[in-house]
């Protein structure tokens, strides 16, 4: 038996404004696209714009320390400092997800306010429309430690198993796993973004045959992919636990697990 998987991202869905209804401008985008246990996956540009989270490029910096947590790693470049940082979402990405790209001229968007709810919300209404079991996944772009470029990854979800834990399965040759786990979601939102693109005017995706991922309830979201605290191997950028380390060396302070 063979697994096939399709994807695709209409146009026309135009520019959202802030107050638009996102449900009701995905669902006139899709109603002849849909069927039961398709996904729909969404670049969060286009919630924070509904949103109106919206703010002044000149305010951009501020923007980025109201939206952090705990600074990760700052990078000096010839145009000013990187800040690599982990915002309020848990979410560890360069100046906090705060982006000038698909904006007006003179604005910057930052990330959704609850990208899961708003994943739940478009979900119910999405299927209460068409009478259909649907998945929703909000994406947006991000680097990946130890690997050039960006790639789409999933900030919000609902109706879709995120993870897939193959613990205690065997693989081909019959060993067992130990470790694997699949972060379905993101990898939904990797394959949408194939269709979607970063300068298309297509910020919406339908992938279908991903049927196994769809569940009957919202499920945890794409909160759980977040790895923090004891899990978290880069914690610090180099420079950071250096200067840490040698700061708890000049107290005294025993470093040893």
């Amino acid at each position: 038996m063979s697994t096939r998987l399709t994807a695709w991202a209409p146009d026309g869905l135009g520019e959202v404004t802030p107050g638009d209804d996102l449900a009701a401008l995905i669902g006139d985008l899709l109603a002849d696209d849909l069927a039961e246990d398709d996904i729909i996956v969404v670049t969060s540009k286009i919630v924070s714009k509904a949103e109106g989270r919206i703010v002044a490029a000149a305010d951009r910096e501020d923007a980025i320390t109201a939206e952090t947590v705990r600074v990760v790693a700052t990078r000096p470049h010839a145009h000013g400092v990187t800040r690599i940082v982990e915002n309020r979402l848990g979410l560890v990405m360069a100046a906090a997800g705060v982006d000038a790209s698909n904006t007006a001229e003179g604005t910057v968007l930052l990330l959704p306010v609850d990208p899961d709810g708003t994943a739940r919300r478009l979900r119910g209404a999405l299927s209460a429309r068409f009478g259909i079991r649907l998945g929703v996944v909000i994406t947006d772009t991000a680097g990946r430690t130890w690997r050039q470029g960006q790639t789409d990854l999933a900030i919000g979800a609902a109706g879709v198993r995120v993870l897939e834990d193959l613990r205690g399965s065997t693989d081909t040759h019959g060993r067992r796993l130990e470790v694997s786990m699949a972060a379905l979601a993101d990898e939904i939102a990797a394959a949408a973004e194939l269709v979607k693109g970063k300068a298309t005017g297509r910020p919406v995706a339908v992938v279908r045959g991903m049927g196994h991922a769809v569940t009957a309830e919202d499920g945890p979201g794409a909160r759980v992919l977040v790895r923090t605290g004891p899990e978290d191997m880069f914690r610090e950028g180099t420079a950071e636990a250096y200067r840490r380390g040698w700061a708890d060396g000049e107290a005294g302070v025993d470093q040893r697990p």
